[in-house]
């Protein structure tokens, strides 16, 4: 016997095999029921979602001789001669190769007559964003004012490309991409149904890179089924797929989280081995990541998360996050490397240069006071013997920026585990991650134990050591400047000579 592709072999034959288009089926199912048919319909869609297939479905059923409710019931002599391609009075047209206006008005000369066959005569047009704009004029003059024996069923990739006044007399169905759980669901009932022996993860590894299309998936499907020799396994799909093990890409991130670079550029190493896309394998590590994500915020969100789950408790949040956003714009710049193993490299590389450091930075939660001062603060722990930050600045030794950032801050808590400063808001450009590990290095150092420091940002005034450096030089600015104006030569020479005093010249010793 000839051998049929599986996406021709298993094309949904009525409504109900129509899988993820419910939204779809369900007004159609209703106009069919109450026979309120539009005259002209408008499917849209990616590929594959079975915007064709619904075509011939309803094109089916609006003829069928003995319709089941809304369903056609695929046993009469119209349905079997719309099976087997040969009924007359469905005319397919495929825009792509008759573009002319003249193949538009040779189609359309024949809408006058009445049926040979059927209720109605079906024009199926599909990619019908194809059609030349003399075309759409001469097939917009039949739908202003069809004969009532014509139906219209347009099919197209993309509908911006199609005139508003031929949008504007049409019912529009936008088809969804369908989920991989959908796609996988399909492909499992299909393969029971065969008798072909398979692993569910390959199935599933399958689904995911069919992208959204039924029919990029079971093309895939067949491929599977070919190379691995009448049975769907997982290694043979990932090798198809040029994808990479999970327990390989779970290896790289646990190198990631530790920091490892050697164990990291071995797992690439061990990852090129087999001959992989890079760029699925990237597209591995956003899917992993994403689930990775859900697991930390919603633990019983995914099932058979076992493995995430104790790699999602090797990063913080943050990580995640900031990976994420790495990879995501890594895999754009990817197709300008040199070759795609050195690209993927270098961005391992770079996610490992930006993890985040233990610094970080969260909202205040102190309480409001109209007048803060040192006094009403949390006295410091007996660390140091209780040294004011301002001491512990000095003691410290910091410069530039580094000392900025320190000196802009105010001691909330230290002890034995844990250093809780204040930023003030105003000066929050200086927190930056380097600035803050550098100061956290000098405290460390400074106490002699690995303690942790943690910035919060607080909008309102802040008695920091700045400030208090400020008042200081204004009150030693001040006592220079009385001091000045009243020493008696100064004086003097001001009564003998007119002499005045000049403010900017005076500086305190």
């Amino acid at each position: 016997m000839k051998y049929q592709v599986l996406a021709r072999k298993w094309r949904p034959h009525d409504f109900s095999e129509v899988v993820g288009q419910e939204h779809v089926v369900q007004p159609l199912a209703n106009a069919l029921r109450h026979e309120r048919l539009h005259h002209a319909y408008l499917f849209t869609g990616t590929r594959g979602v079975g915007k064709t297939t619904l075509a011939r479905v309803l094109a089916k059923a609006i003829n069928c001789e003995n319709r089941q409710d809304f369903n056609p019931c695929g046993v009469c002599q119209v349905c079997k001669e719309l099976d087997e391609g040969r009924f007359l009075d469905l005319i397919e047209v495929d825009a792509a190769s008759r573009t002319k206006v003249e193949d538009t008005r040779d189609l359309l000369d024949n809408a006058q007559y009445a049926p040979s066959r059927g209720r109605f005569k079906i024009y199926l047009i599909d990619e019908v964003h194809m059609l030349s704009g003399h075309s759409f004029n001469a097939l917009l003059k039949t739908l202003e004012e069809p004969p009532p024996h014509i139906k219209f069923l347009l099919a197209t990739t993309d509908p911006q490309k199609i005139p508003v006044t031929v949008l504007s007399r049409c019912l529009q169905f936008n088809l969804k991409r369908l989920l991989p759980e959908q796609i996988y669901g399909q492909m499992a009932h299909i393969l029971q149904a065969e008798g072909i022996d398979f692993e569910p993860a390959a199935v599933k590894a399958i689904a995911g890179a069919a992208d959204g299309s039924m029919r990029d998936g079971l093309s895939l499907l067949d491929q599977a089924i070919v190379y691995g020799a009448g049975r769907v396994g997982l290694v043979d799909v990932q090798a198809m797929l040029g994808t990479v093990a999970g327990q390989s890409l779970h290896g790289l991130l646990r190198a990631l989280a530790a920091g490892d670079t050697h164990r990291v550029l071995a797992k690439i190493q061990e990852i090129a081995c087999f001959s992989v896309d890079f760029d699925r394998v990237l597209e591995q590590l956003l899917l992993a990541l994403h689930r990775i994500a859900l697991n930390q915020f919603i633990p019983q969100f995914l099932e058979d998360a076992d493995e995430e789950a104790d790699i999602a408790a090797l990063f913080t949040p943050e990580d995640v996050q900031l990976f994420y956003q790495i990879a995501l714009l890594g895999r754009r710049d990817l197709a300008w490397a040199p070759d795609p193993k050195s690209g993927f490299e270098m961005l391992m590389l770079r996610l490992l240069v930006f993890k985040p450091v233990a610094v970080q930075s969260v909202p205040d939660t102190s309480p409001k006071t109209e007048n803060p001062s040192a006094d009403t603060r949390p006295v410091v722990d007996a660390v140091k013997g209780g040294q004011s930050w301002a001491a512990m600045v000095t003691a410290m030794h910091l410069e530039g920026v580094t000392k900025q950032l320190a000196v802009n801050c105010v001691l909330e808590h230290l002890d034995a585990k844990a250093c809780t400063l204040t930023l003030d808001a105003a000066h929050q450009s200086l927190l930056t991650p380097k600035r803050c590990e550098k100061l956290q290095d000098a405290l460390q150092t400074y106490l002699g134990a690995p303690v942790k420091l943690v910035i919060t940002l607080a909008k309102k005034a802040l008695d920091t050591p700045a400030i208090q450096e400020i008042r200081k030089q204004q009150g030693l600015q001040q006592a220079a400047v009385a001091a000045i104006h009243s020493d008696p030569q100064v004086k003097a020479l001001q009564d003998q000579f007119d002499a005045r005093v000049l403010p900017n010249s005076i500086e305190p010793l």
